[in-house]
């Protein structure tokens, strides 16, 4: 992700060769040279989407375009614009219909993953690989005419507004986006710091619509956040592949080691992807040489399989977390590690995306992209559309995933809501007896919000609204942290290990 066309990150002369440094089809692929080649010279995007947070591996390539009259299937499309042109009732915006035309051929490949951006949408892709933006901090992807979330970026407005992932946008500030492309929804909801914007989203098989306010903010791309207690299990949650993540994995991991790091949980719960080399770089940190990390499969000929070396640098045992908001480079590192290393998976069935993208500059500025390939496990497993299954189900308790709770909205006696029975169910698990867990709310919720605001130190007057309800949800996603199922029964199978 270099900066020789003005995309990603602006780097420095020093930045472009210390990123060279980190590219694994120097340090540990065996390739052949048609796959170097390819990698070298390809954008290769293993994102769940193009969305409000995307990463891209190597350079842009510039399509120098001439247009050959001469081909025959093209006749038909030269004169339905010739049609249009001369005869049409007003003078017709030509630019704009050749943009149409274009984008109806990556319409027609019904790829989610392929897509056309004009000038502006290429620009913000572009803003959209720096290493930090301005927006909700979301990843999105067009599905079946839908824009359903991947995943929130962690720490983001929108992880703090409670969205999760498959929540599907349905309108942006009163705007309808069905039928959008993933780059045309990012336009309308991406916006300056400090500027709100209202999403309704649907989620689930639930009818009532959710309303949110989110104050856009600076998103920036921080990817690796560790922790170890006593027990000396290292938790170490990876939140997208960047350039700097294999950097910032390693630092961590060699200041646990040399505390006598015992065992690791590696975190790639709601993480959406990133660089292909990122996840092949920290694969190799824990897959014996010579054992394959990935497959790459082009349109023709055989599956390239790209080899670890160098040797494995860590032999603690490692469990895999991962979810419905892993995809991509997050998958074949947990098919890397599962498949070549051994490490079980915990959590849920991961996303599914198995294809591989080039981005393609034209001369107007506009980019093409498309699939070139798609990539398999190590033991040649394709989970696209299905997703990698953990060896440990374990579900997010019922609490982790209600609705979310607008602040601004007031909810008092008499009020019914499907906000107020997930006001109830985020106090009932918070240890306040709320009676029956439904949509109303009654004398028995009004007395377990007085109980909660008693010992939150605020005003006791059984409403739920502003302070009382970023409060109530502060204090459910400490719970969650703190007795996350995943991890518990993560740490269950390295003790076991261990002993």
């Amino acid at each position: 992700m270099d900066d020789q066309n003005q995309q990603g990150f602006e780097n420095t002369e020093q930045n472009v060769q210390q990123e060279e440094q980190m590219k694994p089809a120097k340090k540990f692929i065996r390739i052949k040279p048609f796959t170097f080649i390819m990698l070298m010279f390809l954008t290769i995007l293993l994102t769940a989407g193009l969305t409000i947070f995307a990463l891209t591996f190597g350079e842009k390539k510039v399509v120098e375009v001439s247009v050959p009259v001469e081909r025959e299937e093209f006749s038909e499309l030269y004169d339905a614009f010739d049609e249009l042109k001369n005869k049409y009732y007003v003078e017709i915006d030509e630019e704009a219909v050749i943009h149409g035309a274009i984008n109806g051929m990556f319409d027609a490949l019904e790829d989610p993953y392929s897509d056309y951006m004009d000038e502006v949408q290429a620009e913000q892709f572009n803003t959209d690989l720096s290493s930090s933006f301005q927006g909700i901090g979301a990843e999105i992807q067009e599905r079946n005419g839908n824009i359903v979330v991947v995943s929130p970026i962690k720490n983001s407005p929108a992880e703090r507004a409670g969205i999760l992932p498959e929540d599907i946008i349905l309108t942006v500030d009163g705007q309808s986006i069905q039928g959008m492309s993933a780059s045309e929804a990012v336009l309308l909801i991406r916006g300056e710091k400090g500027t709100p914007v209202k999403l309704t989203i649907q989620r689930g098989e639930s009818e009532e619509l959710i309303e949110l306010s989110i104050v856009r903010d600076d998103i920036p791309i921080e990817t690796v956040y560790g922790e170890m207690g006593e027990d000396k299990v290292a938790h170490i949650q990876i939140t997208s592949f960047s350039e700097q993540t294999y950097k910032e994995l390693v630092k961590i991991l060699e200041e646990y080691d040399a505390n006598g790091m015992k065992s690791i949980i590696m975190d790639v719960r709601q993480n959406p992807g990133g660089f292909l080399t990122s996840a092949i770089d920290i694969a190799n940190l824990f897959v014996d040489e010579g054992k394959p990390i990935v497959q790459v499969q082009a349109r023709e000929g055989d599956a390239e399989v790209m080899l670890a070396e160098g040797g494995k640098k860590y032999t603690q045992p490692v469990v895999v977390l991962i979810d419905n908001g892993s995809a991509s480079a997050s998958e074949i590192l947990a098919g890397a590690l599962s498949e070549s290393a051994g490490a079980k998976l915990v959590g849920l069935t991961s996303f599914g995306k198995g294809t591989v993208q080039t981005v393609s500059a034209l001369p107007d500025g506009a980019n093409l992209k498309y699939t070139t390939g798609k990539w398999l496990t190590p033991n040649g497993n394709w989970i696209n559309e299905k997703g990698i299954e953990p060896d440990e189900k374990v579900e997010y308790p019922e609490y982790a995933t209600a609705t979310y709770i607008n602040p601004e909205t007031e909810f008092k006696m008499g009020n019914v809501s499907a906000s107020v029975k997930s006001a109830e169910q985020i106090l009932d698990a918070l240890g306040y007896e709320v009676g029956t867990i439904d949509e109303s709310f009654d004398q028995t919720t009004e007395t377990a919000v007085e109980s909660f605001q008693a010992d939150q130190k605020l005003e006791q007057n059984g409403v739920l609204v502003g302070e009382t309800t970023y409060a109530l949800m502060d204090a459910i996603r400490e719970k969650i942290n703190n007795e996350d199922p995943h991890i518990l029964k993560a740490k269950e199978l390295l003790k076991a290990a261990n002993d």
